[in-house]
């Protein structure tokens, strides 16, 4: 992961201001695209995926409902890092958050926002929302508060 991008830590208030544009786009008809599948998964276990993640935490919701309400959820708190995507330098920076669902099941969430057509309608892509492969630590979080 390190190779295709490189990470930077926002300021407390620039994140803030991302998590509140964020739902201001998904109250006001964001368009959620959200990769079940990925070609990234073919090499990874399965509990891992973002198909399997979605499926297990929210088995009887419509998977694009159930992830805007959870990123509806974000806060300072939840953020990481922010990275830029060198395999497609002209798109917007990712966000990357961590959640804990169950009270023990670390979730990765990488996504970006922008504003996509003639007439801008915001689009949120959703790269990543699957269980941690690795167990998050505080040290991970810039603003989390313990």
């Amino acid at each position: 992961m390190a190779e295709e991008s490189k990470a930077r830590i926002e300021t407390e208030l620039e994140v803030k201001a991302y998590i509140q544009n964020l739902k201001y786009a998904l109250n006001n008809g964001a368009q959620i695209d959200f990769q079940i599948r990925r070609r990234v998964d073919d090499d990874r276990e399965e509990r891992y995926t973002n198909q399997y993640t979605v499926n297990k935490l929210f088995p009887d919701e419509n998977p694009v409902d159930a992830l805007k309400r959870e990123l509806l959820t974000l806060t300072v708190e939840d953020y990481m890092q922010t990275v830029k995507d060198l395999r497609f330098p002209k798109r917007s920076e990712m966000r990357e958050f961590g959640k804990v669902y169950n009270g023990n099941e670390d979730v990765y969430i990488k996504i970006r926002v922008e504003l996509l057509g003639q007439y801008g309608n915001p689009t949120t892509f959703i790269m990543s929302f699957h269980f941690a492969e690795k167990a998050f630590t505080p040290n991970m979080f810039p603003y989390r508060k313990n």
